[in-house]
């Protein structure tokens, strides 16, 4: 068998826990907040917490968050049973949206309902005035998220991001259409995504979007989303 051959079989397999951070202040009101330092709500605290106790007996050797204070935060929870510091990266940021930072999804609509149309149909290389595009985002959170993995080989890793990154990190990494991450990928707050990484370039998803620790002592298991996904899922464009 060639050398290079067995050498990648027998490679170790590098654990990426890939967790949204928990709710914030703002979550209820459905606002844009993704370049604006919100941060968690006590429920949001609450739900890092009960992540944190699901996760403490588990192997991990680092945990890595955006900068931003919910993510932050969030890391804190997950680092404090293992010993860890949280290491800052600023590639794991969430897309910014520009002008529409801290409006409404209505007021977007009603103030700039061109662009609302143009990001409906294809967020991934649209961009608001002032904001990124999801090209953008997956430019720079991409090798973040890499160079994780190859600087931690073999072992178990928390990387603490944010939704919109989330989910165009897995529509790459798992081959799909970008342009229709809004649409068939969701990430609940805390949840947990787990991603095995044989190499840089083969990723497996494990578990998706999961937030069975919300159950410890009777948050609500949350419903399907409506307002926070596209129009496509809420009814008001045709697929």
């Amino acid at each position: 068998m060639d050398q290079d051959v067995l050498k990648n079989s027998q490679m170790p397999i590098t654990r990426i826990f890939l967790i949204r951070h928990g709710a914030t202040t703002l979550t209820v009101e459905d606002r844009f907040a993704g370049a604006t330092d919100v941060p968690l709500s006590d429920e949001g605290r609450e739900q890092a917490r009960r992540l944190g106790k699901r996760l403490s007996e588990l192997p991990i050797t680092a945990v890595y968050a955006s900068p931003l204070g919910r993510t932050m935060e969030t890391a804190g929870f997950l680092a404090a049973p293992h010993g860890l510091d949280v290491l800052k990266r600023e590639g794991l940021r969430e897309i910014s949206h520009g002008h529409w930072e801290q409006l409404t999804r209505q007021e977007v609509e009603e103030k700039f309902p061109g662009e609302s149309e143009a990001w409906e149909e294809d967020p991934y290389t649209f961009a608001p005035q002032g904001g990124e595009s999801g090209l953008a985002v997956t430019a720079r959170a991409l090798p973040a998220l890499l160079e994780i993995v190859r600087d931690h080989e073999g072992q178990s890793v928390a990387v603490v991001s944010h939704k919109a990154t989330i989910r165009l990190l897995l529509s790459s990494l798992l081959g799909f259409d970008p342009r229709r991450y809004r649409d068939n990928l969701d990430q609940n707050p805390a949840a947990l995504n787990v991603v095995d990484f044989k190499d840089l370039v083969r990723a497996r998803l494990m578990l998706f979007n999961d937030t069975s620790h919300y159950s410890e002592a009777g948050l609500a298991i949350p419903q399907s989303s409506h307002t926070s996904l596209s129009k496509w899922w809420s009814g008001g464009l045709k697929p």
